[in-house]
């Protein structure tokens, strides 16, 4: 996802140089006049995909205009600036990404403007039972009494799974050593098979083994209980507070888009997520709607961008 992100981002550069020409006829309380893109640089089936999905059909109910979702590589960064009818869903990946690589072409917080955010993807400290601790502090007493000696998994460098456990070495004074795998199935086998003995790890991925004992969980590292695991403490819960790691995805649209679209998108997409089905739709899926303002999605930005900058620096990810 790194290198996609970097790439074509001056297709963007040139269309934000016609935006003055569009805007007027966007700002219009028609809005929308004609279908809207909706671009996931996922794939198909990934989580920021299913949520682009499940709102998007229900916002071409709402707004008289078919919301079209887009599977495109590198979508971060090839957006062309329009008016408002073409979304991005943006990612806490964007944010990493962002803070890791230097001398990107174009400025994720500046290039584009948080609309709302809309889901996201608890992840669970999971252990092997083999280890024999039972809770947070169980484990950091653990690894304090044997620093160096504990092996965490995860999907690959810089991945939330890696980020997580880099925090959760910051946060809780301890020394777990990391084991970057090619994917997640890979780092996933040996945990099962005891050849690691921690991993944070999304819930969808890790609770059917939890439920048949083959993983051990011991907190969620969400700011609340997920719906997926409602008897799971959170990270703050368990004597770690401010540790949210979860993986959260947001509409965003390129920035210079009219503000009276941006309120009109931020409106409809919070009734959307208030809707019963689609609560029902995204917790089946192990997603926790979120909603809320394009401020407080830009304040949100703001703190992910501080938190995962010291932690990449901590973990010699960025000078």
């Amino acid at each position: 996802m790194t290198h996609a992100i970097r790439c074509c981002f001056a297709t963007a550069m040139t269309a934000l140089a016609t935006m003055a020409g569009v805007v007027a006829a966007a700002a219009q309380s028609d809005y929308p006049t004609r279908p809207v893109r909706v671009v996931v640089g996922f794939g198909p089936g990934s989580a920021a995909d299913l949520t682009a999905r499940v709102v998007a059909q229900r916002l071409s109910q709402t707004m008289g205009q078919p919301f079209v979702t887009e599977n495109r590589a590198g979508a971060g960064s090839s957006i062309a600036a329009e008016d408002g009818h073409t979304l991005f869903v943006g990612t806490n990946a964007n944010v990493v990404n962002a803070v890791i690589t230097p001398n990107l072409s174009f400025d994720f917080a500046k290039d584009f403007a948080p609309v709302a955010l809309a889901a996201s993807a608890p992840i669970i400290l999971v252990v092997h039972p083999s280890m024999g601790v039972g809770s947070v502090a169980e484990l950091i007493a653990f690894a304090k009494s044997k620093p160096g000696e504990i092996f965490f998994g995860s999907s690959g460098v810089a991945t939330g799974p890696h980020l997580s456990g880099e925090l959760f070495n910051i946060r809780a004074g301890v020394r777990l050593v990391h084991v970057p795998y090619q994917g997640s199935a890979q780092a996933m086998a040996d945990l099962l098979s005891g050849r690691i003995s921690v991993m944070f790890a999304p819930a969808s991925t890790v609770l059917p083994h939890i439920a048949d004992g083959k993983l051990k969980a011991l907190a969620s590292a969400a700011a609340k209980r997920p719906s997926s695991a409602p008897d799971l403490p959170t990270m703050a819960q368990a004597g770690l507070p401010d540790f949210d790691t979860s993986i959260w995805f947001g509409v965003m649209v390129p920035a210079g888009t009219p503000r009276a679209v941006v309120d009109r998108l931020s409106g409809a997409i919070n009734e959307v997520l208030a809707a019963p089905e689609v609560l029902a739709t995204l917790r089946a899926q192990g997603l926790d709607p979120l909603g809320g303002t394009p401020e407080t999605f830009a304040r949100y930005i703001e703190s992910e961008t501080a938190k995962w900058s010291d932690v990449a620096k901590a973990a010699g990810l960025k000078k």
